[in-house]
């Protein structure tokens, strides 16, 4: 089963990070974002990979066509224009990198690389959020559901510490990380039968979020996989210093992979 990862979003929230790369080259540590959730798929045997490129995607194409340049030591031989790899940190993956345009829509994107999928069944998500999500468990609750698409559903944290204040003003409790609204958010990481094409009808243009899953929860064919565990999603510069932090304190729940 291929992977598709959306990765052509302008990154905005980011801006600071991402005037000269895309967002999903953002790193966590000494790698790029998109090479954290690769690592994920690739643990439960994902190897596949079919990237849906938009803004500044020459930086992907860049860094993949020359993975061992930015991941090995080399010793260049300028007199006989020769390159030898050492420690070669070679990965399993094969992957498609495609040009779907600078402002075409999550929907449109997804229906461009439509070729390089065929009629099969395929995974799909952001390049731009980690999770500790069982890949293998997601497969298999999406095809017991027999449902077009799955999501994985996940409930967020609150983003400010709670109080709880007696009528005499006195604090009588606090929480740092209080749960959220209780609402289930989309969090990417989506299993999709090829029927889900039939659902893109406005080319380009169509926001993948709104009419396809919309039209697909209406008519019953949208199945969720609760994730009670870890996800993220790096849209802010706070977001990318805590994933940094995590990392770097040998903390972070989504390295579900050994070196």
């Amino acid at each position: 089963m291929k992977v598709v990862i959306l990765a052509g979003g302008f990154g905005t929230r980011l801006s600071e990070e991402t005037k000269s790369i895309p967002k999903p080259m953002v790193k966590i540590g000494e790698m790029p974002i998109i090479w954290h959730i690769m690592k994920t798929y690739s643990y439960y045997g994902y190897n596949d990979f079919v990237v849906c490129l938009g803004y500044k995607g020459y930086a992907l194409k860049e860094w993949f066509s020359n993975y061992f340049v930015h991941t090995s030591d080399i010793t260049i031989d300028l007199r006989n224009n020769q390159l030898e790899v050492h420690n070669n940190c070679s990965e399993p993956w094969r992957v498609t990198l495609v040009e779907t345009g600078l402002h075409t829509m999550t929907g449109g994107r997804i229906n461009r690389v439509r070729k390089y999928i065929g009629n099969e069944p395929f995974m799909l998500t952001y390049g731009d959020g980690v999770s500790d999500v069982d890949i293998t468990e997601l497969v298999n609750q999406h095809r017991k559901s027999q449902k077009i698409l799955t999501v994985t559903a996940y409930k967020p944290q609150g983003k400010f510490g709670s109080l709880e204040i007696a009528d005499n003003g006195a604090v009588t409790a606090f929480t740092e990380k209080p749960a959220g609204d209780g609402m289930w958010i989309n969090a990417g990481f989506f299993v999709c039968q090829p029927e889900v094409f039939d659902f893109i009808n406005d080319g380009d243009q169509t926001i993948f979020e709104r009419g396809p899953l919309e039209q697909l929860a209406t008519i019953g064919q949208m199945n969720s996989y609760k994730h009670r565990g870890f996800w993220k999603p790096m849209d802010t510069l706070r977001d990318n210093t805590e994933l940094n932090d995590m990392w770097e304190k040998g903390v972070a729940p989504w390295k579900i992979w050994s070196e």
